[in-house]
């Protein structure tokens, strides 16, 4: 019998973005925003901790080529055919 593909991993599948941390990934993170202090503080009972990935823009293309050439070319420099 064949396995179903969402149980399926690949080599990037174990690095990918998790939302969900573990209680050490937590504590961790708390004691060095220093929010959690270990002599003191249960690990019982800990708050959540937000962990978003931040996804940075990738520039245009016609803006990239345009900063290697040196000249930026808009629509408004080129004669339209009207």
């Amino acid at each position: 019998m064949s396995q179903h593909r969402s149980l399926k991993t690949k080599p990037a599948g174990l690095n990918q973005h998790r939302n969900v941390l573990t209680r050490d990934e937590r504590l961790a993170r708390l004691t060095d925003q220093g929010e959690f202090d270990p002599a003191k503080d249960s690990p019982i009972g800990i708050v959540k901790v937000g962990n978003r990935a931040v996804v940075a823009k990738k520039p245009k293309k016609e803006e990239a080529e345009a900063g290697a050439d040196g000249e930026a070319t808009t629509d408004e420099e080129t004669p339209s055919a009207s």
